[in-house]
């Protein structure tokens, strides 16, 4: 049963080692089952060992008694929990002086260390920054070969780093964010490394250490990490972290440390990772609307420094768990005359599996975790289908094979299915581009953010009900300084006119519904047919897949961790290979 609670329960002061909290029990709402004849199939086969048992009819009698629904249960009726307006739907930014934020190593010591994935579970990148970055008028960039890029690492701890067995080594950049206006200062980072190691061992312990072994204080204290499974369709990550728009402030805060205590192998940011670009260059307050305090800015300044602090606090996690991350808006940080360029920190920062995956560009790429192959989609680069990203994702669709990977989970920063006032129908100039594609070649799931709530759509394709498209999921509810958001397109006089939301990159592509019981309306009257269940709350999610068929989604409020028996959202997501076929060439939907 939901639990009755509010966003804007006070967040825990922040906690460098991310504190641990009381489990959370995996309780759901209750939803009525429409999936008996399956169940009875299962039941017949009760008397048998549980590993002779069939694996989705295990999962579908284990979902059956801890009454989680599936998406064979569906469609759901519409679903709202409703938000409580007299709470806060926010908190400020936590302070760069915060211990957690501030520095810690002294140069030239590693700090934001940070793993990533490769497109195998054979190799994964390590990053991290060494050196003071600076804030000023006439900067001098440091010199990123100055400090060697090196990874000391084996399967057994060791005190010294020559007693490692492996060393890799990689390279090193320095990004600058210049603004050539009256008054606005300059950035220049410190030197960051990116190492990729290769010929590991899928789901095995390393220990590491990275930085310089030739300076003294160079090496970073011993790290450890456990690789992905290999592909197949018998090894999946042990939990996938979901977690979008998140930022710097206490609830982010309370989100990570959430995350954390649900101790997964993986993480999937869906875009704007810091807000760095709430505030003004010379730093002080951010603010939860830049160009409504600042009106009269000459562009869109960025306070990178918050950077900095944001992979300081979020080293205790991304030091031993892969973080694959996607760009969105608060990333595109314009810099320069007219903006013309962007996305520096971002394509600085990040180890991508971009060259491994075949695209080429940090803005999408791919990779597999186990059975699951993760694409990641640029909402802010060319999508349309004579690009190159559509192109690549094609191909990379194509190339999958389901006996191998049966899941396909695609992720991107602004979703296309949205019953919030913010950002409707921002990205359906995307969605007409590919969402054709995608649901030919049967993506399971899609994750974007965005949106600053949850949402979980029931299976749909074009606006329709359909059992063989995919479940959207929106979780853009990280707990950013912006606030959460809490109108929807259909509550009395909330629906955006069509002139609204347009989007910071492409194209307005904004419709009328042309079916249903909104035909000829820009938004509904009620809750969408397709919007299964929505909830303005912070929070995060977790993807547990079980086997080819069946995977647990759960979607945590911040406020459950301090509660029991209460969770925000559950259920089991079920693929039907035998009913939803691949269709290469054209998408023919079936009826429910």
């Amino acid at each position: 049963m939901i639990r009755a609670t509010g966003s804007g329960a006070a967040a825990r002061s922040v906690a460098c080692a991310c504190c641990a909290v009381l489990p959370t029990a995996m309780a759901s709402p209750a939803t009525p089952s429409t999936a008996a004849a399956g169940r009875r199939h299962c039941r017949r086969r009760l008397a048998l060992p549980l590993s002779l048992l069939v694996p989705s009819c295990l999962a579908l009698l284990l979902a059956e008694a801890a009454g989680i629904p599936t998406t064979l249960d569906g469609p759901f009726p519409p679903a709202t929990r409703a938000f409580d307006r007299a709470l806060r739907r926010g908190s400020d930014d936590v302070p760069l002086t915060d211990p957690c934020l501030a520095p810690r190593a002294r140069p030239p010591a590693p700090e934001q260390i940070a793993l990533a994935a490769s497109a195998d579970a054979g190799s994964l990148w390590v990053s991290w920054v060494t050196g003071r970055a600076q804030v000023g008028s006439d900067l001098t960039p440091l010199d990123p070969a100055a400090v060697r890029s090196e990874v000391w690492y084996g399967e057994c701890s060791t005190a010294a780093a020559d007693s490692y067995p492996h060393v890799a080594t990689g390279s090193a950049e320095v990004y600058s964010q210049l603004y050539p206006y009256p008054g606005l200062l300059n950035y220049t980072s410190g030197a960051i490394h990116h190492v990729r190691l290769r010929g590991l061992r899928p789901a095995t312990r390393y220990y590491y250490r990275c930085g310089d072994s030739s300076l003294p204080g160079g090496l970073s204290d011993e790290r450890s990490f456990t690789t992905l499974p290999a592909a197949g369709t018998g090894s999946y990550p042990r939990r996938v972290a979901v977690v979008g728009d998140l930022g710097l402030t206490g609830n982010s805060t309370a989100t990570v440390d959430h995350l954390a205590q649900n101790d997964p192998s993986l993480v999937l940011m869906v875009g704007d990772m810091t807000y760095a670009n709430q505030y003004r260059t010379t730093g002080g307050k951010g603010f939860p609307c830049f160009s409504c305090s600042f009106p009269d800015a000459p562009i869109r300044e960025s306070y990178q420094p918050r950077w900095d602090g944001w992979g300081r606090f979020m080293e205790p996690i991304t030091s031993k768990i892969p973080l694959m991350v996607i760009e969105g808006n608060h990333e595109i940080e314009p810099q320069g005359h007219g903006g013309e360029v962007t996305f520096a920190s971002y394509l600085a920062r990040f180890a991508v599996p971009s060259k491994e995956s075949g695209s080429n560009t940090k803005f999408y790429y791919s990779f597999n975790a186990g059975g699951i192959h993760f694409i990641m989609l640029g909402a802010y680069v060319d999508y349309n289908r004579t690009g190159a990203q559509y192109s690549w994702l094609e191909k990379d669709l194509q190339r999958v094979d389901r006996r191998v990977t049966p899941w396909v989970v695609a992720a991107w920063h602004s979703p296309w299915y949205n019953s919030y006032s913010s950002h409707y129908q921002e990205f359906e100039c995307m969605r007409q581009e590919m969402e054709d594609l995608l649901y030919r070649h049967r993506v399971d799931i899609v994750l974007s953010g965005h949106v600053h709530a949850y949402e979980r759509m029931n299976r749909v394709f074009n606006y329709t009900l359909d059992p063989c498209g995919p479940v959207y999921i929106t979780i853009g509810d990280g707990g950013n300084i912006e606030k959460i958001d809490i109108d929807h397109a259909d509550d009395p006089g909330k629906c955006p006119s069509p002139g609204d939301n347009h989007p910071e990159f492409g194209g307005v592509c904004h419709l009328n519904f042309t079916s249903g019981p909104a035909k000829g309306k820009f938004c509904w009257d009620r809750q969408p047919e397709w919007s299964a269940y929505r909830e303005s709350s912070f929070g995060h999610g977790i993807l547990e897949v079980v086997n080819s068929t069946y995977a647990l989604w759960t979607w945590h409020r911040n406020q459950d961790a301090y509660g029991e028996n209460s969770l925000g959202d559950q259920i089991y997501i079920v693929r039907q290979p035998d009913k939803c076929l691949l269709q290469p060439t054209s998408a023919l939907s079936l009826n429910w």
